[in-house]
């Protein structure tokens, strides 16, 4: 199941957000510079999409479905999203092949709000992943926040990481967060069932979003492994035996979370505080400089095999 924001026209347990920035577009005072800061997968990105829709929509046929946080398929506005020909929309995100948001992305931003609007309609920016902003498209893009052309509006979304402070202060901030159990009740409505039916306690992260939630369950289907009986350890061992992290970048990312929790747990019981501490910091490092973790991941596993 592949999860893809600007396809989910039903909004869940962001209910919250969604209405208070509702009630200041209906007031006319909504901020043109909107920063959406939280976790990875939290649904940053669908809320935005709503909030869009919600306000294009309005004298348009099919509109936003208000009381059931809901997109209309039929709607106009979200077509022209879907097909990426929308004269009120522009879409900004780090590239496949690329590790930052360049400048050249940003140029082509300029442009677009420099051309004449096709409408009186507002139109929208949203730039996802702007940690990925480097300091050449940060600058750009900040000249642009500090004089905005009339009716436009900037939705930056940042998962927790650093961005420039002259770029996060230009926006008005929205912590966009999920409790434990609302995660649960976002993910097993997105897949239609009981997401312990599918995956283990054990590898349950109280931090983790909906998201993560959904990246273990396509692991699950994708490779046809039960991790339903699969406790933290013994995932662990599977995932570096196969080679899975390899194979899936999704699953390599959750996998550094994991190491995490089972070297935090082994500290928690007093089990050789600085080893575990140590290595912890070696994953971290990992992660964060995109070193090589082949022989991280080995020894890891002979540890585990051996403990």
């Amino acid at each position: 199941m592949k999860f893809n924001p600007f396809d989910q026209t039903l909004l869940y347990g962001l209910d919250k957000f969604f209405i208070e920035m509702k009630s200041l577009s209906d007031a006319n005072i909504l901020p043109n510079k909107i920063l959406l800061s939280g976790f990875k997968g939290i649904g940053k990105c669908t809320l935005a999409i709503h909030l869009i829709n919600y306000i294009l929509s309005k004298n348009e046929d099919f509109k936003y479905d208000v009381e059931n946080l809901t997109i209309n398929k039929e709607n106009k506005s979200y077509k022209l999203i879907q097909n990426k020909s929308s004269p009120n929309f522009y879409h900004i995100d780090i590239r496949s092949e690329k590790k930052n948001i360049d400048i050249n992305q940003i140029r082509e931003l300029i442009e677009f709000c420099n051309k004449s609007s096709f409408n009186d309609k507002p139109r929208f920016i949203l730039i996802d992943n702007i940690e990925f902003l480097n300091l050449n498209s940060s600058n750009a893009l900040l000249k642009i926040l500090e004089e905005p052309n009339n009716n436009i509006y900037f939705i930056l979304i940042n998962s927790g990481k650093f961005i420039l402070p002259t770029v996060k202060s230009r926006c008005v901030n929205f912590k966009i967060n999920l409790s434990y159990n609302e995660s649960i009740f976002v993910i097993n409505k997105i897949i239609g069932n009981d997401i312990f039916s599918k995956i283990n306690k054990d590898l349950i992260n109280y931090y983790f979003t909906p998201g993560n939630f959904l990246k273990l369950y396509n692991f699950s289907n994708e490779n046809k492994i039960d991790i339903s009986e699969l406790d933290l350890d013994n995932f662990l061992i599977k995932i570096i035996e196969g080679n899975f992290y390899k194979k899936d970048t999704n699953i390599k990312d959750l996998v550094y979370d994991f190491i995490q929790m089972l070297y935090l747990r082994r500290v928690k019981l007093n089990q050789n505080f600085e080893d575990y501490m140590s290595y912890i910091k070696l994953v971290n490092d990992a992660k964060i400089f995109n070193l090589d973790n082949e022989n991280l991941f080995t020894k890891l596993r002979m540890k585990l095999m051996h403990e």
